[in-house]
């Protein structure tokens, strides 16, 4: 009954290779607006996509109505071979190609960084990055279109301009997807609602609805057999053998929906998809550095369309239930955020540390509601210094980390010494080995008052080995305390070497940009030098390599 879109496809690879992505699309009769984004359709379960349209890399062109512009690029730039992944990553670029038609602050203007990571999810077996990157990077408006590889659409020592006209044209309002029409006019009138009965799939709407379906589903208050589902994410980390009697769909409750910002604190709803926190984070003006810092990390938390679809309070609730690796419970933690919860009717906000130490959240009783993440402003005396960490098998795209840190600290100037005083300092680490992110608060007292010198650093590391301290089945304990320490290092060092923080001379507002960042892949330049023998030194596209591009 609730089996996912491609269960007998790619099941083995649950979320981690990005084969099976689609584009859901949901119409908002309100606003009579449509949102769309890329999935893992292997995640998906099928009742959640009750009146959503999906689009698979065969919708967006095939051999009867012809292929979409992508198809043909990825075909010319020759960047697929066996196929198996190429319809994922034509999804995965078309998320991006979308995601920049329809921005407010640059329409129609995809960089080539945001190209290379449109496909930093998907993993290729055969193909090789390059090709594939090239394809991508060709739809980018600042692309250097003389530094693509080697490709089908133009011969050495032609013209920018002759290059340009040969590449299959790409025309956004022309080939973007569209919402069904016949499915607007039944969500308008409210024909898409499912038979709860029938499926034992229930849609609350309110946060006092959720709690009178779980008392009267399950009234021993024992979660037992009952799932509260948003994305369906989490199944591709945790194989669950089990099924469940019931599925709730917390998605469409609107107090856990929401964002909200004021002069203290940014507010986000638990059923928030991560990809619209970060886009939050980002939004705000450049003097919120933490939250600019948070979500630049978050970037790299899992790939584009698992937080896409995947929740803020799903990954809070995993690490505190489960022991889930979270980078996102480490950022928090350092920021001093905070959770709202409803625990059997009366509600709680508890800070993130107290929260990762509750009870694990296994009953009816407890919901998680929204987070809190306060505003971080430094005065005209102090400096505001935020920094995070990671460390994983890759830098960005489906890479559990082997440690992450976030480090926060108000320092202030010494008159007598033109030392740096620090004044307060949060010092978090998670995904070591550890049950849970924690504080370092042994070196956070040491150093709070202390005038930042290298014998208080070496005080400061030492201490910091003592807490670090893997469960004892974790792999590569001593590598992981020893970049734990690393990462203090990299924090303290340098204002204790310059005297100054905000030295390097690339600041907004007194801070780095956070939001600036370098290319994922060094340009190449591809030089064949062959005798003119047909079809030898020549690019010819494979044959059917668009077939595979469509799927």
């Amino acid at each position: 009954m609730f089996l996912s879109l491609t269960q007998l496809y790619f099941s083995i690879f649950t979320g981690g290779c990005g084969a099976c992505i689609v584009i859901l699309s949901k119409y908002d009769p309100v606003l009579d607006q449509v949102e769309e984004y890329s999935i893992n359709s292997c995640l998906t379960l099928l009742c959640s996509l009750n009146g959503c349209s999906i689009t698979t890399s065969d919708g967006l062109g095939n051999t009867e109505k012809g292929f979409h512009p992508i198809h043909k690029r990825f075909a010319g730039f020759h960047a697929s071979q066996c196929g198996f992944c190429t319809p994922g990553m034509c999804i995965s670029l078309y998320s991006a190609l979308s995601k920049a038609h329809n921005s407010q602050s640059s329409p129609d203007y995809l960089t080539a960084l945001a190209a290379e990571k449109s496909i930093a999810g998907n993993l290729c077996r055969c193909t090789g990055y390059r090709p594939i990157a090239d394809a991508c990077k060709s739809f980018a408006s600042d692309v250097d279109i003389e530094d693509l590889g080697f490709n089908s659409f133009w011969r050495k020592g032609e013209s920018r301009e002759e290059m340009l006209k040969k590449l299959p044209p790409y025309n956004p309002e022309k080939d973007l997807i569209t919402f069904p029409d016949f499915l607007k006019e039944k969500i308008k009138c409210q024909h898409n609602v499912l038979d709860q009965t029938r499926y034992h799939w229930s849609t609350p709407g309110s946060v006092a609805e959720l709690q009178e379906i779980l008392a009267t589903t399950n009234p021993g208050k024992d979660r037992g057999l009952i799932k509260l589902v948003v994305g369906n994410t989490g199944t591709g980390y945790y194989k669950e053998e089990k099924q469940y009697g019931r599925y709730i769909d917390i998605s469409h409750i609107p107090e856990m929906s929401m964002i909200k910002k004021d002069d203290r604190e940014i507010e986000i709803g638990a059923v928030v998809t991560i990809s619209k926190v970060i886009d939050a984070l980002m939004e705000e003006n450049t003097s919120a550095y933490v939250f600019k810092k948070i979500g630049v990390h978050m970037e790299k938390v899992a790939n584009h369309f698992i937080r896409n679809s995947g929740s803020i309070g799903g990954n809070l609730v995993m690490a505190q239930s489960k022991s889930f690796p979270s980078d996102i419970t480490t950022l928090l933690l350092a920021a001093d955020a905070s959770v709202h919860m409803i625990n059997a009717g009366r509600h709680e906000k508890l800070r993130m540390g107290e929260y990762l130490v509750s009870p694990p959240i296994l009953d009816t009783k407890t919901v998680l509601l929204k987070v809190h993440i306060p505003r971080w402003i430094a005065s005209s005396t102090t400096g505001l210094l935020f920094e995070t960490y990671r460390a994983a098998l890759r830098p960005i795209g489906s890479a559990l980390p082997y440690i992450n840190a976030a480090f926060l600290a108000v320092v202030s100037h010494d008159a007598s010494s033109s030392g740096i005083i620090v004044d307060k300092c949060r010092l978090a680490f998670g995904s070591y080995g550890g049950y849970h992110s924690i504080r370092a608060r042994e070196v956070e007292d040491f150093l709070t008052g202390k005038i930042l010198s290298h014998s208080v650093l070496y005080e400061a590391v030492r201490l910091l080995k003592g807490i670090i301290v893997p469960s004892i089945d974790t792999s590569y304990s001593e590598y992981k305390k020893s970049l734990a320490v690393g990462f203090l290092f990299d924090f303290l060092y340098p204002l204790i070497e310059s005297g100054s923080w905000d030295s390097e001379g690339k600041h907004i507002d007194g801070h780095i940009d956070p939001t600036i960042c370098l290319p994922l892949l060094s340009s190449a330049q591809q030089v064949f030098e062959s005798k003119e023998y047909h079809p030898v030194g020549e690019a010819i596209i494979k044959f059917g390599a668009e077939m595979q591009a469509s799927g």
